[in-house]
């Protein structure tokens, strides 16, 4: 069998250093120097600014007045700047501050970024806030939580959607500032008169003022058991992890960078990560209004059909409904392959058949494979943290560190969790002493709670791949460990193309059980009409049927009560974002599922379900 053909990339670390601590601790960390880096992020806009004035910084399509979206418009990294000082100068006139913050409740938008910048300018930080929290949200918990946290001096929104969360959780006597619409007992203050402020030399004044330790945003985590906790961002972190990403991958250097992208902003890969890596290189950020969910993926595939872009980042789900699409969709196809140097996934497993399915189009389309790259990384590293190291990628693997950031590798409960130190890690969380101290160990490496394992013991230069969250783990009754990363990997694998994604359950019983989110695939799968609900789906024949072979052939792998599925569910009702089941970037939330669910874990252990499948001999 032939070696495959990837379109050519260079990795920017290859090689690692390993060093011994005290025994069940190893620190690794890259044998390439962390090259110098820019102080704030705002030195690249000035640059840019100067250097190509009339270059594309940012473009969204204008919503035209039947609702639908139309023509590209763009900003200029001229315009960007001069903006951003109008704005950075109504923020000084305001006497907004680290303790008067500006929090932004909308979804990505050209407002939105010309506001966070006006913010880096004036050296006020800046609280891009889920927009769930405003939209969806029946109690504004927490969004109430957001505010009393951060105490803003000013509240953004981009329309009248937010006027009902604005009424429910801003005092009257904060200004809010909006694009267009009202709110009811508020006075508003529109975006264009905050962009009509004359800048005057206190602006410059206010940017020499900043330096590398200013916080430039507050990001709030997903808040999986508690309430989100307000990770400090400061230039530093931010500046230093865009410098460890250039590294690691040279690919963002060699060619004009052009991203296609819907990752939410008030999300670390899609605010920090993303919009930082086209400010630092000069690119050009085409915002996707589409989602990877049935009703708006239509309008990430029509982006991707009209701009190509350089570099593209998705979660697993986008990536699935991308290579399914791509398997018939010969423009998509054309001008997605057209020059991208490297894909990108984040947020949770990419199972095999996705991967195969998108190579098939690839060499099918232009000969060749794209890199698909991967690594590891959290909010408060900013995000970056380990990247791959060769294109030869499998499901899981995560690579080599950074550099500049080292690992430290500490066995705990029978796992290897990996902990970080560098210039991109927080200095801790926003007014919340207690959670500061206890992130953080003895020796000031930050506690991730990610459990790591290598790829080849033989080679350490390969780096490490993906063992589950520790704090997932769980043990049955017999008191045997469940691990429960693997686990899930393994049956999303096999129940390809049926399975989004999978919570494993057991805590305390005698058998491990899995409760499953399905794909859109199993409708094709039931035969049955298209309005059909998806309680009737999952109940079909040839549903169950199918599941019930999955689960035949997980359960002859199946070595122990620990690693055998012994019972398991479909579940109609999909994970959601405003119950904390489901993170901005896609990922499950294992141990919310688990406590938003209890009655169904309860069900499925006691046989109450109406349909559980369990393993036939």
């Amino acid at each position: 069998m032939s070696t495959p053909q990837f379109r050519p990339l260079k990795f920017g670390v290859t090689r690692v250093s390993l060093r011994d601590g005290v025994p069940g601790t190893h620190y690794l960390q890259a044998q390439d120097a962390l090259q110098p880096f820019a102080h704030r992020m705002t030195d690249r806009l000035e640059h840019w600014a100067q250097t190509k004035p009339h270059h594309s910084f940012m473009a969204r399509r204008v919503k035209q007045a039947d609702g639908l979206l139309g023509d590209w418009q763009h900003i200029t990294y001229g315009q960007a700047w001069q903006t951003a000082r109008s704005i950075a100068q109504g923020l000084i006139n305001r006497g907004l501050s680290v303790e008067r913050p500006v929090v932004i409740l909308s979804e990505n938008s050209l407002e939105h970024a010309l506001l966070a910048l006006g913010c880096m300018l004036a050296g006020v930080p800046f609280v891009p806030t889920s927009p769930p929290y405003s939209l969806i949200s029946v109690d504004y918990d927490k969004l109430k939580h957001v505010l009393k946290t951060v105490t803003p001096g000013l509240v953004f929104a981009s329309d009248a959607r937010y006027a009902k969360a604005i009424a429910a959780t801003v005092e009257t006597d904060m200004e809010v500032v909006m694009v267009e619409g009202a709110v009811e007992g508020h006075k508003v203050t529109p975006f264009e008169s905050l962009c009509a402020t004359v800048a005057s030399p206190a602006v410059d004044a206010a940017i020499a003022a900043t330096d590398p330790d200013t916080i430039v945003k507050f990001l709030f985590t997903s808040g999986s058991t508690k309430m989100p906790k307000a990770v400090i961002n400061t230039q530093r972190l931010w500046c230093a992890n865009q410098q460890q990403m250039a590294q690691s991958m040279p690919v963002l250097a060699e060619k004009e960078l052009v991203l296609v992208d819907w990752l939410p902003w008030n999300h670390t890969f899609g605010g920090n990560h993303n919009v930082g890596m086209v400010l630092y290189h000069g690119g050009t950020l085409y915002i996707d209004d589409g989602k990877p969910t049935p009703a708006l993926i239509g309008e990430t595939l029509r982006n991707l059909r009209e701009i190509a872009p350089t570099v593209y980042f998705n979660v697993p789900t986008g990536f699935e409904a991308i290579a399914n699409a791509m398997q018939t969709d010969d423009l998509l196809r054309k001008t997605l392959l057209s020059r991208v140097q490297m894909f990108f996934y984040a947020g949770a497993a990419l199972a095999q058949p996705i991967w195969d399915s998108l190579y098939e189009s690839q060499e099918r389309e232009v000969g060749e494979r794209i890199v698909m790259g991967t690594g590891l990384g959290m909010t408060e590293s900013g995000p970056f943290g380990i990247f791959v190291t060769n294109p030869f990628v499998q499901a899981g693997d995560l690579g080599v560190p950074a550099p500049g950031l080292e690992l430290k590798l500490v066995d705990t409960q029978g796992k290897t969790e990996v902990r970080y130190r560098g210039p991109n890690i927080t200095p801790g969380y926003w007014r919340n002493a207690e959670e500061t101290a206890g992130a953080f160990d003895e020796e000031g490496f930050f506690k991730t709670g990610d459990a790591v394992k290598w790829i080849d013991e033989t080679d350490v230069h390969l780096g490490l791949k993906f063992d589950g969250r520790i704090a997932e783990d769980f043990k049955l009754a017999t008191g045997t460990f469940v691990s429960v990363g693997p686990m899930r990997s393994k049956i999303i694998a096999a129940g390809a193309p049926y399975i989004q994604d999978v919570v494993i359950t057991g805590l305390n019983m005698k058998e491990v059980g899995a409760m499953v989110f399905p794909t859109a695939a199993v409708r094709a799968l039931s035969g049955m009409a298209s309005n059909a609900s998806l309680s009737d789906v999952l109940a079909s024949a040839p549903v169950l049927a199918k599941f019930q072979d999955i689960v035949n052939q997980l359960a002859k792998s199946g070595t122990g009560s620990a690693n055998r599925i012994a019972r398991l569910c479909l579940l109609s009702e999909p994970p959601t974002i405003d119950k904390g089941e489901i993170t901005d970037k896609g990922s499950i939330n294992q141990r919310s599922v688990l406590t938003q669910r209890t009655d169904t874990v309860t069900a499925l252990h006691a046989d109450a379900l109406a349909h559980i499948v369990k393993p036939q001999a």
